[in-house]
Formats: structure tokens, sequence, C-alpha cells
């Protein structure tokens, strides 16, 4: 390429941005002396060009390659000079190839060779020369154009969303109706019979695991297993290619759209608080040669090391304009170009964090609130990290959710039979007013689960005291212990049919829970037919059938899978468990009360019924006025004991009946069928919750 020549081209946007007439290169660094674009033959195997980039602006470096090279389809990467005084906080080392931080798509594996440590291996002070080209993928120019026909993102609003949180590879690997060339892939996800099941089972938001560019640890290489749930980016713009069979952006973008003419949002977990490049030993991949004192947080007593409040070695640096500037110019692009519909932040205090500690009124913060676009996408927090301070739930600002893992851990002890926790149990499944009333939020700013991707599935919760994680290769000591998990009596698979009746009717008391409880219910993918990792509860390198969802389970836990339906019918079908206003107890202008919560014997609960450390089990009667098509009057019994309860009915204010919903101690059945009379006991049985409603009875027409 001895005619190749850049332009000075443009300031914007960041990184390979293709036109008609050639590709715009932009890249960040405040410190950097010089910056190199190297060009690559179409295998990435060879280097075949290098070329200072011709202009700085600022901290903006920027050339602009004619068409007759800058072609989409080319591989690139940098090579950026600067001082390299670690001391100081400074890195640069031209002799490793750099992914372009905004690369919109990535080439290749990573090989962990020794050449891509930043540092000579014997002294920290010195760079190692050795050159890392040939040991690490390459950014690619990418044509981003795509026919989106007339598809729209469905905009569900927060208090009618059910979240379905989903692997791109687990969700399909086994799934047998999906062309086996499609399985465990973004196309896999875009099949109709995986869009038929969603939505068959009601769901209208899938939040999808880490799909950002990630590498697997070396420690993990070296003991044969990978990363598999992706918290672990390289490039956030870009999409896992693993997940694809031939371009990354284009099947993303079809599942995308597929998902959204089925009715189904798009919500991306995604992983901005740390990189894969780790603490002062890892590798040079990105960030940390480009301007590592800009991008990462520093030890501010000795700079050549990082703050690692992640766990993961190294913290983006939120408090710098330049990764605020870089982390909302990418989220944009996941919702412009890639047309998602909102983000699940991985650790996400880090993104409100100065050297002063976390504030919910961060720099961060208050960029998305103003922004045209990303003010308008869901917003959703993993409310800690293992830095100071760094359990912040209820403490993101208004327009956020948040996983709310107090109500996961107090739901799972009181089914459990824990006590006392009646009071706690109460709060949460109405909406955790403590946590989230404040500052105008609402019962939808918490995200209530029982299972997700880190910790037991449902199935596990009920089937082990004890985690199991020894697949992972670490003497089982990975992994949290306080699991408030019940094995009902038997550890692991069991053939007792009184332990696998008390599972799954202890399944069906947790799920109930979730899908009447007031917030944002979310589902782990398999659970409502009750998928097992066997007892491991960090499957995070399993990329193996531990971690895949097990179809065959839908004919063999039929049932349920059925309830499963059934509550989130019942949950779209009333709009009185779908509501965003907290719970008052006051009277309505009907004269009724919103709410009234009652002893196990039906009468109203008291001060000392509340202080009371052996009930284990508690009612809740909601009042509604509205329109006819509505409940009047909905009347959950949550029974936690292991003896039945035989309860007084409230009078049924509507007339003299009230209506089964369900019994989790049956099972399914047909709602609304079987009626009560007001003056029965209504009998309760052990370890079950029943849902009651009654309805106005249509007044007789006049003659």
């Amino acid at each position: 390429m001895t005619d190749l020549f850049l332009e000075p081209g443009a300031t914007h946007p960041l990184g390979a941005n293709s036109t008609g007439r050639g590709t715009n290169f932009v890249v960040y660094s405040k410190h950097a002396e010089r910056v190199e674009l190297c060009l690559f033959d179409a295998a990435g195997e060879r280097e075949v060009a290098r070329i200072d980039l011709p202009m700085r602006t600022g901290d903006l470096w920027h050339g602009f390659l004619p068409a007759e090279f800058g072609v989409p389809g080319l591989l690139y990467g940098y090579r950026v000079h600067g001082p390299y005084r670690p001391a100081e906080g400074h890195r640069f080392n031209p002799a490793k190839l750099l992914l372009d931080p905004c690369a919109l798509e990535i080439h290749g594996e990573l090989d962990w060779q020794g050449s891509l440590a930043c540092a000579d291996p014997t002294n920290d002070a010195m760079p190692s020369g050795a050159d890392s080209a040939a040991f690490v993928p390459k950014s690619r120019v990418v044509d981003g154009t795509f026919d989106w026909g007339d598809s729209r993102s469905p905009n569900v609003p927060w208090r009618d969303t059910i979240i379905y949180e989903a692997h791109v590879k687990g969700l399909t690997q086994l799934h047998p109706d999906v062309p086996a060339e499609h399985r465990g892939k973004y196309l896999g996800l875009a099949h109709p019979a995986v869009l038929d099941y969603l939505r068959g089972l009601g769901i209208t938001s899938v939040e999808l695991m880490p799909v950002q560019a990630f590498l697997s640890e070396k420690f993990l290489v070296d003991r044969g297993l990978v990363n598999y749930w992706g918290y672990n980016p390289i490039a956030w713009y870009a999409p896992q290619a693993s997940y694809a069979l031939a371009n990354p952006v284009r099947e993303f973008k079809t599942m995308v759209r597929a998902l959204h003419n089925a009715g189904l949002e798009v919500i991306l977990d995604v992983v901005f608080n740390h990189t894969a490049e780790g603490n002062q030993h890892g590798p040079m991949l990105s960030l940390r040669g480009f301007d590592n004192s800009a991008y990462y947080r520093l030890d501010p007593h000795q700079l050549a090391h990082y703050e690692n409040i992640t766990g993961c070695g190294n913290t983006l640096r939120f408090d710098h304009p330049a990764v605020r500037a870089l982390v909302l110019d990418c989220l944009r692009y996941w919702v412009i170009e890639m047309r998602v519909d909102g983000f699940r932040f991985d650790l996400a205090p880090v993104l409100g964090r100065d050297p002063g500690g976390y504030s919910q009124s961060a720099p961060f913060f208050a960029a998305l609130r103003s922004d045209p676009v990303l003010s308008c996408v869901k917003l959703i927090a993993e409310p800690w990290d293992v830095g100071f301070a760094g359990y912040q739930l209820g403490h993101f600002p208004a327009g956020w959710s948040e996983w709310n893992d107090r109500y996961r851990d107090t739901v799972r002890a009181f089914w459990r039979g824990d006590r006392p926790l009646v009071g706690s149990f109460a709060e949460r499944i109405s909406g955790s007013s403590d946590l989230f009333r404040q500052g105008g939020r609402k019962p939808t700013a918490s995200v209530n689960f029982v299972a997700a991707h880190d910790g037991f599935t449902l199935h596990d919760t009920v089937s082990y005291d004890h985690k199991h994680n020894e697949g992972n290769l670490e003497s089982n000591g990975d992994g949290h212990n306080h699991n408030l998990s019940w094995n009902c009596g038997e550890e692991g698979p069991s053939e007792d049919p009184q332990v696998l009746e008390l599972r799954r009717r202890q399944m069906r008391n947790l799920l109930a829970t979730v899908f009447i409880s007031h917030g944002v219910p979310m589902l782990l993918a398999g659970d409502e037919f009750g998928r097992t990792q066997y007892g491991n509860n960090n499957a995070y390198c399993q990329d193996t059938p531990i971690s895949w969802v097990d179809w065959s389970l839908t004919t063999s836990n039929r049932e349920l899978l059925e309830f499963s339906r059934q509550l989130i019918d019942l949950r779209r079908s009333r709009l009185w468990l779908r509501r965003d206003t907290f719970l008052k107890g006051s009277s309505r202008a009907a004269g009724a009360r919103d709410v009234m919560w009652l002893h196990p014997t039906g009468r109203e609960m008291t001060e000392s019924d509340w202080n009371d450390a052996s009930l284990r089990a508690i009612a809740v009667l909601m009042s509604h006025g509205g329109a006819a098509e509505h409940a009047d009057e909905l009347l959950a019994v949550f029974n936690a004991d292991d003896h039945p309860l035989a309860m007084s009915l409230p009078p049924a204010s509507a007339g003299a009946e009230w209506r089964l919903l369900f019994d989790t101690a049956r099972g399914s059945l047909q709602p609304g069928v079987e009626r009560i009379a007001a003056d029965e006991r209504l009998q309760v049985s052990p370890r079950s919750v029943i849902l009651l409603e009654s309805r106005e009875r249509p007044r007789r027409a006049l003659d």
C-alpha cells in the first residue's frame, strides 16, 4: 500500500465511520504523543500498513482513509506512542496492537501469550518490547445498512413489563425446533419457535446477558473453561462474534427486528464498570494503551496500581468526561443503530462514583436524564459493587428501576420458613415502599425476582441446601453461601414422592409470589418449567448443559409451565396487580381501604401481630373501585407454615361470594370457576398461596 495516505478527516463520531467516500477514524487520548493506524490483510494475520493519524483536535486524534482503501470489511488496529511511566499512571507501549475502543465488530480470537503484557515480566517500570499483533483480535470497519422494514419498538409501559432474563446461547443451544446451525446464535433467538414460546408465555421484555464483545480470562483458559456469562468486556460497541454465523452486526439486528415484530422488547445487560484488561499484571488490549490514567481509576497512593471496586482488577473512571462521553455515545449507538429498548447496568454504583464516593446526582446520571434518546429507554441498575458504600439499593435516580435483592432474600426466607418475617414479606410484596417511595419513585422501581443468572435457579432453590460448584475447578470455594435455599428434605435429585411434591409446591409458591407482587416481575429463563444447574450457583464458566436451557423439561414439567403461564396471564388481565402507585391503607372515595393486612384467622393485623415471632402466614385484602371489568377486591393468603389453617373470609363487598383464582396446593386450575361463600371458612393447605377475587355483580336491567 505504497500510495496509502490519510486526509485530516472529521472529529466525530468516535470510532471508524464508513461513508460513501471512505472511512473516518477517531480516537481519544489526552497524553499520547503519536497515534498510528495499522491495517491488516483480510485474514487479520499480516500487518500491511502503518500510518499516523494526521490530525489532533484537542484530545481527539483523527484521519480519513479514502474509499480506495477505507472500505467496509477492512481490519485495523492502533499503536499509540507516549510516555511509559507507571508511577505517574502512564503505560503507553506501541509494541502492543490495540483494539479500537469504539470498534463495531471484532475479528479473531485472543491467544493468551506473554507478549500481551504491557510491562517487562521482571520489571513493571520497563515496557515489554514484544509485539502482540499476532495474538490479539482486530477491529473491523462495518457497513451498518440494514432493512428494518416497518419494525417498531413495542414501548411497553413499566407497569405492564414482564422481564425474561436469558443468555443468547443458553436459551437456544438445546432447542429441538431451532435449526442446528442457528442454535446458540442471535438467529436462534429470532426463530419463530422461540418467539412463539415467549409470546405464548406472556413475556414482554427479553433481558439478554452480555452481548458486548468479551473475553475469557487466562486462568479460565488454562483450566479448559470459558467466561460463559460474558461479564468481561473488551469492545462495548461490538456484538459478541461467537453468537453469529458470519456477520454479528447484521445478525444481531435481525434478532432485534424479529423480537420487535413479535411484540417483545430487547434489554441488554451491559458492563461499563471494568474491562478485560484487568489489573497492572493484565494484558494491554485497548483502553490501557490509549490513555491509562484517563480511563481507569488508579490508586491515588500508588498510581501504578488500579482501584478494584468491581472485583475484576480495574474500574472505569466515570468522573472523567471522556469516559462519560464514550459510554453515552455507546449507549446511543445501541439504541439508535441496533434499536434496543433498554439496559441493565452491571455493578451500577460505579457509574455514579467519583473520588468522594457514590452520588445519585453524579454527572453520568444527569447526562442520561437530559439525553433525548437515552432518557426514553428502560434503565435498570444492579445496585451494588464491592467498593466502600457499594450497596446502593433504593438510591438510584427517579426513572431507574433496580434489581431488588432484598425482595429475593425475603421471599426465599419466608417460604423456607424463617421467622419473624411477615412484616418484611408484606413490605416486599407491596412494592418495597421503604426503599423506593422517596423522590417520587414508584413500585415499578423494584425489579422483583427470586432467581437470576447469579445464584441458584428456582428449581435448585428448593432442591439444595448447599452450592455444588465443583465443576468450576475452584474446590467449591467460589459462589456465595447465603442462598436462603431449602432442599425440602433431601439434597439434590430425589425419587421420594413427598419430597418432589413439596418442591413443586414451593416452586409454585415462589412464582406466585413474584407475579402477584407490586413491582416489575423478572423470570430467569427456564424457571417456568424447573430448569436445574445441578446445584451450581456460580455457573459463569460453564458453557455446558449445566447452563443451557433443557427444553425437554417443557414436557416432563408441563404442569409447572402451565401454572406459570396462568400466573402471567392473570397478572396481565388484572390491572390491580400492575398498579404503579404505592398502597396507602387509606379509604378511597367508595369508602373501602385500598389495602388491609389480615391475620391468618381473618381479623385485621394488630401491632402485636406484626411483632409475633411465631407467625408464618399472612393475608392481604386489596380493594379497587373501578371499571366493572376489573376485580373489585383481591385476597391473597400466604401460608409458609407446615400446618394448615382455617381462615374466616372477610365479607365480599360486591356480593356474598369469592372466586378462586388459584391455589398452589393444587397446581393448575381454571381460574374463577370455583366459588366460595363469604360465610365459609377458607381452608389453606400448609406451604401454599391462595388468591381469591370478588367482582361487582352486574346490575339487573329495569323492566
